[in-house]
């Protein structure tokens, strides 16, 4: 005998399906506008340098096309096959195991890429990469694998909540050597928000966001020029000659922008005045080169994604996939409203790229990567 579902429960499904639907178009819509919007706002925040530099305009363009290209391939891939895979022990512990090795390489002499003082790259050959950006996701698909099983019990301070912090915990100082304050924070910031959704005590999350702001604000006092770094930021113009100079002149570039802006690649800033405007503070170019309502416009952007994201995570009937997208949308939240709380001086200055925008091809082919994931648990059909 064959079993079909009753009428009832077609009808009752059918809202839900149609729910999820709207939530991956709503997704898939403002990732795109993002992802495109952020190569017109590349472009005109690397043409100059990248002139300068290589002799061809487009050049960081091109790259980040390259890891558009394949993070689309990846994305595909993992949106359409189950993503519950990645909830067994053999991958989940597998992915955890290459980010903890790719981490240890990059503090070895010799071997980790040493830019700016921070040691932070890989490199094979012609590519480089940041084995952070895999390392931030192989944590979030641990800690929703140890949060979904039947075993875990958060209610439980000693035995259940501190132990799930080891993992992230490990990742936190493995980043820090790099160093590399904002990634490891935004770890341990997402590990908290997973493990606040998975329905932990608010005292305990109390306790251990007293403590992750006291070991924050012992390494950042811990080193003069980290002191130098924390202050700056309360007034930018009284060290213009040391460590206050690039946010002053990223608040120069969105004092320019105005409420329209000057014109896509007409902002001055990004002419040898504002460093790294291609990467860490593109938002500034979209403050000079599009004003106010530019920024609001790629904050609204941002804000819809989320949205989407939360409510895809939030409709998701599996609790590991519940978490998991949670987890890749808090961490593209995180990471987003970190970089802009930068570049406007809200925070003290640290190298966080912006999700989508920011050049680095591997970052993007990661990010991608994460997005289709989202999109693979909106796709599961909900149980009648």
């Amino acid at each position: 005998m064959i079993l079909t579902p009753s009428r009832g429960a077609k009808d009752e499904t059918a809202p839900k399906r149609r729910r999820a639907d709207a939530n991956l178009k709503g997704l898939t819509l403002c990732f795109v506008l993002l992802l495109g919007l952020g190569l017109v706002v590349l472009y005109a925040a690397s043409y100059y340098n990248a002139q300068d530099q290589s002799g061809n305009a487009l050049s960081e363009v091109l790259s980040q096309l390259m890891g558009i290209g394949l993070g689309g391939l990846m994305m595909l891939v993992l949106s359409r096959i189950d993503y519950r895979i990645l909830k067994h022990p053999s991958i989940c512990g597998s992915l955890l195991l290459i980010s903890l090795i790719l981490l240890a390489l990059v503090a070895v002499p010799g071997i980790g890429v040493q830019v700016n003082g921070s040691r932070r790259w890989l490199r094979l050959g012609p590519i480089g990469f940041q084995p952070s950006e895999l390392a931030k996701y192989a944590m979030i698909i641990y800690m929703a694998r140890a949060l979904s099983r039947k075993s875990a019990d958060i209610s439980r301070f000693f035995k259940g909540l501190i132990p799930l912090f080891i993992v992230p915990g490990v990742i936190f100082f493995l980043i820090l050597l790099q160093p590399n304050l904002s990634t490891a924070g935004s770890i341990i910031i997402v590990a908290v928000v997973m493990v606040m959704i998975a329905g932990a005590k608010w005292w305990h999350l109390g306790i251990l966001g007293v403590g992750g702001a006291a070991l924050g604000m012992f390494y950042a006092l811990s080193e003069p020029y980290r002191r130098a770094r924390l202050m700056s930021f309360r007034d930018p113009f009284q060290k213009l000659s040391d460590e206050g100079y690039q946010l002053a002149q990223s608040l120069l570039a969105f004092g320019s922008g105005g409420l329209f802006g000057m014109g896509l690649g007409k902002g001055r800033q990004k002419f040898a005045f504002l460093p790294y405007p291609e990467s860490d503070f593109i938002f500034a170019v979209v403050g000079e080169d599009m004003g106010f309502m530019g920024c609001l416009l790629v904050i609204a952007l941002f804000a819809c994604f989320l949205f989407f994201g939360l409510r895809i995570a939030l409709s998701c009937e599996d609790r590991f996939g519940s978490l998991l997208s949670a987890g890749i949308i808090a961490m593209i939240g995180v990471q987003t409203v970190m970089n802009m709380a930068v570049v406007i001086g809200l925070m003290p200055t640290t190298g966080l790229p912006l999700p989508f925008f920011s050049a680095g091809g591997t970052s993007t082919m990661v990010v991608m990567a994460a997005v289709g994931i989202v999109m693979n648990v909106a796709r599961q059909k909900p149980s009648i």
